[in-house]
C-alpha cells in the first residue's frame, strides 16, 4: 500500500475554504488537494459547496485558474492520440441559439488532413447542444467509450461524443454541484469546466468561438473578452495553440433552430449552400483551425481551402463517414425527411410593414425549449422534430401578414406558449437601422499569422 504524501496528509477543506474567503491566492498544492479529495468522496457537499462560492465572492488568478484546470484534467484520463501523425485541433463554443457549428466544423477539418477529437455537450438552458443535434439523426451514438472513439478518428479523422466517465471525472462532480449552488457563472469555474475537458482530448490546439449578445450566456462584450482572455491564457499556459473569437448572439445564428432543423441546416451548409451569417462563421472557424493545424500558412488560406473542400464534396463527405461510422443513418443526409419530423406547423406573421429592428435572441431560444426542442428540467427528453425556422433577420424589409416565422410542433399547449414568446421577441421600426452588428467583433490570441 503506497503511503499518502505528506502534503496531502495535511490538507484540511476548512483551511482552504478560510484562505480563500479572505482573499488569499491558493497554492498549486492546494487546488490539487481539493480537487482530489472532492473526487475521491474524502469531503463532503458542504464544504465544497462553500469553497465554490468563496471563489465567486472572491475571484482566482491566473495561477489559480490554470492549478484548477490541470487538477480537473488530471483526475481522469488525458487521451493520448500520438498514434495519430496530424495535428490535433478542436473547437468549443460557449453557447448560443442556432449554433450548429461544430458539426460543419468537425468533417470540414477532418476533410483537410486535421485531426478533430470533440467532446461536446448537451443544451444548457435556452442554447442547443451539438449532442441533441447528432442525436436527431436515426441511431446516431454519442456515448463511446474512448478505444471506439480512437477508431473513430483513426478511420476518418473526426468523432463528435460526450464526455465519458474517464475524461475529467472533478469537472463532472463539481459542475452538478455548482448547477444546484448558484456558482455557475463565474468565469474561472467556467474555464476550468471547459478547458479541463478540452485539453484531456489530447489536443494540440484549440479555437474559441466565444458568444457575445442577447442570446449568449455573456451578454456583455466586456464579460465575453474577459472569459476569452482566461481560456487562451490558460491554454497556453499547459503548452496549447489557442485562440479565441467574440461572435454575435444578438439574434439566432442561421435560420433553424431545434435538432433535427439544424441538422438539415448543417447538410446544407457542407453543400455549399445555407444562410450567409453561418456559412461566413463556419468559414471563419475552420480558417483558424487549418492554420493552427498546420495544413494553411495563413487563416485567409484556411478559409479558402475550406472553401474549396466544401465546393468539392469532400466535406460532406467526411460527415457522411463519421456518420455512418457512429451508428447513424447516412441517407437523412440526402433525404431530410428520414430525420424526425413535427407533426404540426404554424406561422407567425408580421403585424405591419417595416424592417426588423431587433430579435430578442435568449426568448427565441427558450421558444424552442418550450416547444420540447430542449430541457425545461434536468429530468426532461428532447423531441428533436420540433423547432423555428426564421424567414426574416435583422435588418430585412418586412410586410404586414408575411411570415416571419415558422415553428413546427408536436403539442398544441406548447405551441400556443412558444407563439407567445415568439411574438413577444419581435420588434419592427420603420426604418432600418443604421449599423448592423458584426458577426466577429474581435479576435483574441492570435497566435501566428492573423490573415
Amino acid at each position: 500500500m503506497n503511503p499518502t504524501p505528506a502534503s496531502e496528509r495535511t490538507f484540511r477543506a476548512i483551511d482552504v475554504i478560510r484562505k480563500k474567503r479572505d482573499s488569499g491566492e491558493l497554492s498549486r498544492n492546494e487546488i490539487e488537494s481539493m480537487v482530489n479529495a472532492y473526487t475521491r468522496g474524502e469531503i463532503p457537499d458542504y464544504q465544497v459547496s462553500a469553497w465554490l462560492m468563496a471563489v465567486v465572492l472572491r475571484g482566482m488568478t491566473r495561477a489559480e485558474t490554470a492549478a484548477l484546470t490541470d487538477a480537473m484534467l488530471r483526475s481522469g484520463e488525458v487521451l493520448d492520440l500520438s498514434s495519430l501523425p496530424a495535428k490535433k485541433v478542436d473547437k468549443h463554443s460557449t453557447g448560443g441559439v442556432g449554433d450548429k457549428t461544430s458539426l460543419v466544423l468537425a468533417p470540414l477539418a477532418a476533410a483537410a488532413g486535421i485531426v478533430v477529437p470533440m467532446i461536446s455537450g448537451r443544451g444548457l438552458g435556452h442554447t442547443g447542444g451539438t449532442l441533441d443535434k447528432l442525436e436527431a439523426i436515426p441511431g446516431f451514438n454519442v456515448n463511446l467509450p474512448v478505444a471506439q472513439f480512437r477508431h473513430v478518428l483513426e478511420a476518418c479523422g473526426c468523432a463528435m461524443i460526450g464526455q465519458t466517465a474517464e475524461i475529467a471525472p472533478a469537472d463532472r462532480k463539481l459542475y452538478a454541484l455548482r448547477d444546484v449552488t448558484g456558482t455557475v457563472e463565474s468565469p474561472y469555474l467556467i474555464c476550468a469546466s471547459i478547458m479541463s475537458k478540452k485539453l484531456a482530448e489530447g489536443i494540440d490546439a484549440l479555437v474559441l468561438d466565444v458568444k457575445t449578445g442577447s442570446g449568449a450566456f455573456m451578454k456583455n462584450e466586456k464579460d465575453a473578452a474577459f472569459l476569452a482572455e482566461l481560456m487562451v491564457e490558460t491554454g497556453e499556459r499547459m503548452g496549447k495553440q489557442v485562440v479565441a473569437l467574440i461572435t454575435d448572439m444578438d439574434q439566432p445564428l442561421g435560420c433553424m433552430i431545434g435538432n433535427a432543423l439544424e441538422v438539415v441546416e448543417v447538410v446544407e451548409v457542407l453543400r455549399g449552400e445555407g444562410p450567409e451569417d453561418l456559412r461566413q462563421l463556419c468559414l471563419e472557424l475552420a480558417g483558424w483551425m487549418l492554420h493552427l493545424g498546420g495544413v494553411a500558412a495563413s487563416v485567409g488560406e484556411g478559409k479558402s481551402r475550406s472553401e474549396k473542400l466544401i465546393a468539392s464534396g469532400k466535406a460532406l463527405e467526411k460527415f457522411r463517414q463519421m456518420v455512418e461510422l457512429q451508428g447513424g443513418d447516412p441517407r437523412t443526409l440526402d433525404d431530410p425527411k428520414k430525420l424526425p419530423q413535427a407533426q404540426h406547423t404554424t406561422t407567425l406573421s408580421s403585424p405591419k410593414h417595416g424592417y426588423l429592428a431587433s430579435l430578442q435572441c435568449e426568448q427565441i431560444g427558450t421558444a424552442c425549449v418550450i416547444l420540447g426542442g430542449g430541457r425545461e428540467r434536468k429530468e426532461d427528453s428532447v423531441d428533436p422534430a420540433v423547432g423555428i425556422a426564421l424567414h426574416k433577420k435583422v435588418g430585412d424589409a418586412v410586410s404586414a401578414g408575411e411570415p416571419l416565422a415558422t415553428i413546427y410542433y408536436n403539442a398544441e399547449t406548447r405551441a400556443a406558449r412558444a407563439m407567445q414568446m415568439l411574438e413577444e421577441s419581435y420588434q419592427i421600426a420603420e426604418s432600418p437601422a443604421r449599423e448592423k452588428r458584426p458577426l466577429i467583433h474581435r479576435v483574441i490570441g492570435k497566435p501566428g499569422e492573423k490573415n
